[in-house]
């Protein structure tokens, strides 16, 4: 696939670096909304069992107890906010709650076997979905797609 193909303009690798300034907000206007909608469209039309912040908030239990505090810096919202969040994710018994040993007014929480399962079911139908979408692009595409996704990474401080 060529610059051509995508209606972009013909830039070789060391023409990347003489971007105008025009040019690089450009690229940043394109890059951004492309990955809003990409995100919008994996979380609306692949799954509708968790809505996305509690997804987020039980993923971030995957590789060990945390408490809310701990949780809502790492997603940038609000303590209470969190709370609320993760209330819910209790409610549906994917988390469970235990007191801090260490600080009584904290409370500790870690997903439940449950939570394990729907962490799994969620991603399988998600990547199912994206699967679908990469059927139809081109060898060349996939190995755009591929080598774009450890840039996109990067660029987001993952």
């Amino acid at each position: 696939m060529t610059s051509e193909d995508l209606n972009l303009p013909s830039k070789t690798p060391t023409d990347s670096t003489n971007l105008t300034r025009s040019e690089r907000v450009t690229l940043a206007n394109d890059l951004r909304i492309s990955c809003m909608r990409i995100s919008r469209r994996v979380r609306y039309e692949s799954d509708n069992e968790l809505a996305s912040h509690q997804f987020s908030a039980l993923i971030r239990l995957e590789h060990g107890p945390r408490t809310n505090s701990e949780i809502a810096e790492i997603e940038k919202v609000s303590a209470p906010s969190m709370c609320r969040t993760t209330q819910g994710l209790v409610n549906r018994g994917l988390v469970s709650r235990a007191d801090d040993p260490t600080d009584r007014r904290q409370v500790i929480l870690s997903l439940t076997p449950e939570g394990r399962k729907t962490i799994s079911r969620v991603r399988k139908h998600r990547d199912e979905w994206m699967l679908e979408r990469l059927r139809g692009l081109s060898d060349d595409e996939r190995d755009l797609l591929h080598r774009a996704s450890a840039v996109l990474a990067k660029v987001a401080g993952e």
